[in-house]
This record gives C-alpha cells, sequence and structure tokens, in this order.
C-alpha cells in the first residue's frame, strides 16, 4: 500500500502562483511514477503532469509553460509549482503514483482545492 497526502491548495486571483506537494509513504517501489491530475465538476479526471523516477517529465498541453513539476526521490516528494494561474484551472488537484511495473495499479491523494477567481 501508498499513502499519499497532498498540501497547497488554495485559492488565489488569475495570474497567481500557486505549489502543490504530495508526500508519498508506504510500499514505494523505485522506479515509478508521480504526478498529478485534476478534475473540475461535472468534467473527467485529467493528467496535469507527472515525472518519472528518472526524471522525465510529461504535461498537458494547457499547462506548459505555466506548470512545473518536480520531485525529490530521497523523500518520495513530488511538487507542482503553478503560475500565470486561470480561472479554468480551478479543480480538485489529485496527486498521483504507479509502480513503473505491467499492470501496477494507480495510487491516489485525497485531493486538494484549487480555485482561481478571475
Amino acid at each position: 500500500q501508498v499513502q499519499l497526502v497532498e498540501s497547497g491548495g488554495g485559492l488565489v486571483p488569475a495570474g497567481g502562483s500557486l505549489r502543490l506537494s504530495c508526500a508519498a509513504a508506504g510500499s514505494i517501489f523505485g522506479i515509478n511514477t508521480m504526478g498529478w491530475y485534476r478534475q473540475a465538476p461535472g468534467k473527467q479526471r485529467d493528467m496535469v503532469a507527472t515525472i518519472t523516477s528518472s526524471a522525465t517529465t510529461n504535461y498537458a498541453d494547457s499547462v506548459k509553460g505555466r506548470f512545473t513539476i518536480s520531485r525529490d526521490n530521497a523523500k518520495n516528494t513530488v511538487n507542482l509549482q503553478m503560475s500565470s494561474l486561470q480561472p479554468e484551472d480551478t479543480a480538485v488537484y489529485y496527486c498521483y503514483y504507479r509502480r513503473r511495473v505491467i499492470g501496477s495499479s494507480p495510487y491516489w491523494g485525497q485531493g486538494t482545492q484549487v480555485t482561481v477567481s478571475s
């Protein structure tokens, strides 16, 4: 089992910045992918950014150039620095972890609300 604990959400005006953090604990497998997904009301959960344990990153087109994902493998943490936030970024953001093993299931955090006011 893996437990993910997120922090850093909140309310920010358009154009502002926020930093999300997630700490993983439990049966951490060295080769893994961590990242962030988000879900707005009435919409599906979509990938925002992911980063592998070898630091390969992937971003949704909508956040490229505005968001930066990073991780600390020694501490099993992943961060998401969000800048130039827009109202359409408003969503619940979920931390994600998955072992890079065929057939492995993802783990999710409890979610943290990010609200961007116009």
